[in-house]
Formats: C-alpha cells, structure tokens, sequence
C-alpha cells in the first residue's frame, strides 16, 4: 500500500493523537531528526483486533528505515495472516520462515520459536499459531525488502520494533531490539502493578551472545561503559551496535545479528488494565512502575500517551542536564473501552487544556524521586531475563547524526576508506557533519565501518545473499 492508501485507512493513526481505544504521543530529543516511529491501526484483522507499534531507528538513515517499516511491516502481518486464515499458502511455503539475511543459525533460532509451548498448544486459541508464522514470514520479507530497497541505505542503519496484536482477549507481542511493551495490571490486593511483557534483546544476553559468537561477531563493553555490551565486527572495531536483534544494520547480519523476533502470548482479564509500549527514550530514564502510574495518573486516556513522553523528557533534564535527550514514542492501548468509548472525543476537550493542567501526584513523585536520586526499578516488577536496567551511562563521543533529508534519485553515497566518520555519513560534500556538543547518553551505534570503498560496497552488499 501507497502513503495515500495508508493514509485512508479508517482506524489507523502514526501522528500524535488518539483513536477509539489508544493515544500515541512522539516528541524529537536534542540529537537531530526524530528517529522514533509508531502506528495504531484499529480493526486490523477483523471488527475486534487491533495492532500497535513502536521503532526506533539509528544510525544516519535510521528514521528512513523506521517509518518504511511502521508503514510496510504490519500490511504484510495482516496480509499473510489473512491469508492464512482463509485458507490460502501457508507461511511455510513460498519460501522457509526460516533464516534471515546469510545466516544458518537464524533457522534454529525460528525453529525454536515455533517449537515453544508445543506441549500447550491445545490452551492457545486459533488464532495464535497462524499469526506467530505469519509474524516471522512478514519480518523476513521486511528485512529483505530493506535490504533491495533503492534509496534508503540500510547498511549501518536500522530499527527495532516492538508490536502488539490484540483480537478480543487474546494478546500477541512480536519484539525486536530494545524498544519494551508493559502492562499496567491490578493484583489480587487490587493494587497497580507493571508487568513486562517483552525482553529487551540486549547483545549481553547469554543466548543472543553465544549465536553473535558461533557467527564470528564479536560481543564486549567498552572500558569507558562496562555495561553496554555491543555487537562488532570480526576484524574491525565498529559498528558497535548496542542491541541483538534489528532491522536493517545489513553490515552484522552475517555476524549473527538477526532479524527473527520473539514472539509471546497472554490471554487478557479484567484485571488488565493497559499497555504501554515505548522506545528507549522512556526507559532509559524511568521504570516500568513509574510509567504505569504516570499512565494512570494522565488528566485523560487520550493525553496518556503525552504526559508520559513529557515525564520522560522532564527526568532526562533532571537527571541529565548536560546530555542529549533522545527520541521518545509511546502508544498508549486501554483494554477497558467501556470506561472511554472513544478516546478521540477526549483529545478534543483536552487539546486546549493540558498545557495548565496540575500535574498529578504520580508524575510530581517522580519528579521528586529523580531530584533526590532515589530512582530504581523494584525487584517484584523485573522478569528473570538480565538488561531490564536503565542505561545511565553517558559517552562524551561523536555521535553518528541523522540524515535530514532522503535521496531522491540515487543510492546514498557510501563512505570510502580514506574519508572521517562525517564524510562517511554525509550525502552532501557542503554539508557539515559535526558531533552534536556536550554529554550524550550510550549511543546504539558507535562508528560506521570502513570495509571496502564505496562503490564497490554499494555493488556488493546488495546482493549477498
């Protein structure tokens, strides 16, 4: 589908705003452009299923490959799962589900995928086998339509996806790279509580570490950030990306970076209330209890989204006030429409108020814990799996800045041996690429590589395959 196709498509929202059961609010950082992306299409499927996701894009071409797979990724899930609920090819045709760009070890990665909660699949519904294949089917067409895509460069560029679909009380969450989904959930004391729903795919988790390793990437910590692992390449110390699993970064996908995402299934109750899905910007700087309560605390649903990215932006000046902010995109779901038919009803009474609203005893909280440095994610809402961490680490490097504007006609001209990092990210000879001054917070990608000059890579990397 075309821009102007999706962009009549009823139910479905990618701008700051709010549709009948989600608000989604995004707000560009102090690096350059917004690399951050996010959609909420209603009516997915069928009249009760909706999907929602976030992307957050990095390197020089990272909101390029972060919006094209907001637009693209989810008609391809719908079409296939449609597909495969009429009856038609079967994910596993046409093609293996398996494998990703030139790498063996994704195939065992996928199969291990479909192979979990075999000995429950009498408990799961229907629906979920059918769209978990045609979860992975669509991932590996996404990457390697990015990857013979003519104008945006995806070789160090890349984005990561964190994806729901909900139909009636059955829940699906597809994730990639770092960005995270919670749940906000009551206890049996009916009390507020965070769940998480995700894992975030760190390179220092023991799993995606081991496969990176048997591919001959390399998995370490720079002395200067001990806690951020990063993926390199065999023989030469870049790109240094800080996450396991993306889409795009085509010069790791050899290396055992993956575009395979992990798939989960919960069945919803009354007790859930909503889910927050949100890039890194957000989490690095609050906890999954703070960013529930922050949610539940919100004037209105459809400002949730809104008031969360603004605490998240409030608590980087806190916290950091000579660091450089980054992106935040948040999407806001309520499981609950009884409570707000139409959450679009209440963005219209609210747009005008929300500047003077009294902020609320949740997010005052937080503001007084940051200022007194008593921020913590408490061990009753961190799941087992390690890097559920904030990323406090700050770098005083060049940061690799975004690309403003898209080729138009060409291949973005790739970066040549002999020629500085702001030359190899630049398109324009005129254009000065500069790091963007002061203190920044761990970057998700470091330095470009220099492998081969660049006409002959931009000839070459294409067509591996």
């Amino acid at each position: 589908m075309t821009e102007e196709e999706l962009a009549r498509v009823e139910g479905r929202v990618c701008v700051n705003g709010a549709s009948a059961a989600a608000c989604l609010h995004t707000q560009q950082g102090r690096k350059g452009t917004n690399q951050d992306a996010m959609v909420v299409w209603e009516n997915f499927n069928t009249s009760d299923s909706v999907f929602c996701g976030v992307f957050d894009g990095h390197g020089p071409y990272g909101h390029f490959v972060a919006k094209k797979v907001r637009d693209s990724l989810p008609v391809k899930i719908r079409t296939l799962w449609k597909t495969s609920a009429n009856g038609g090819t079967s994910p596993h045709q046409n093609g293996s589900i398996s494998g990703s760009v030139n790498s063996e070890e994704t195939s065992s990665v996928v199969d291990d995928e479909l192979s979990e909660n075999v000995d429950d699949s009498e408990k799961l519904p229907e629906m979920f086998l059918p769209l978990k294949q045609s979860y992975f089917k669509a991932f590996k067409l996404m990457d390697k339509e990015l990857k013979m895509h003519p104008t945006i460069d995806c070789f160090c560029s890349g984005s990561t996806a964190v994806t729901l679909v909900k139909q009636g009380w059955d829940l699906v969450v597809g994730n990639l790279g770092d960005s995270r989904a919670i749940m906000g959930t009551r206890d049996a004391a009916n009390n507020l509580t965070a769940v998480q729903l995700t894992v975030d795919l760190k390179p220092n988790l023991p799993k995606e570490a081991a496969r990176i390793q048997q591919c001959r990437g390399r998995v370490f910590a720079l002395q200067d950030e001990p806690e951020v692992a990063r993926v390199w390449l065999p023989n030469n110390d870049s790109p240094g990306l800080a996450m396991a699993r993306a889409f795009g970064d085509f010069c790791l996908k050899d290396y055992g970076l993956i575009s395979v995402p992990e798939i989960s299934y919960r069945r919803l109750t009354e007790k859930d209330e909503f889910i927050i899905l949100a890039t890194d910007g957000v989490w690095d700087v609050l906890s999954n209890k703070e960013a529930v309560d922050i949610v539940a605390s919100a004037p209105s649903r459809s400002t949730a989204a809104r008031a969360l990215v603004d605490c998240a932006v409030r608590s980087w000046r806190l916290k950091f006030p000579t660091s450089k902010s980054d992106d935040c995109a948040v999407v806001c779901l309520f499981l609950d429409h009884a409570k707000s038919p139409d959450l679009t009803q209440d963005d219209e009474r609210e747009e005008e108020t929300t500047e003077n609203v009294e902020i609320p005893d949740a997010i005052a909280k937080v503001d007084q814990d940051i200022a007194q440095g008593d921020v913590h994610i408490s061990s009753e809402e961190q799941i087992t799996e390690p890097a559920l961490q904030h990323s406090y680490t700050l770098r005083d490097v060049d940061e690799i800045v975004p690309v403003e504007e898209p080729p138009v006609s060409k291949e973005p001209e790739r970066c040549g041996s002999a020629r500085s990092l702001a030359d190899c990210i630049s398109t324009n000879e005129e254009e000065e690429w500069s790091a963007l001054e002061g203190v920044t917070r761990v970057n998700s990608l470091l330095n470009l590589p220099r492998i081969l000059s660049g006409d002959k890579r931009s000839a070459s990397w294409r067509k591996r395959r």
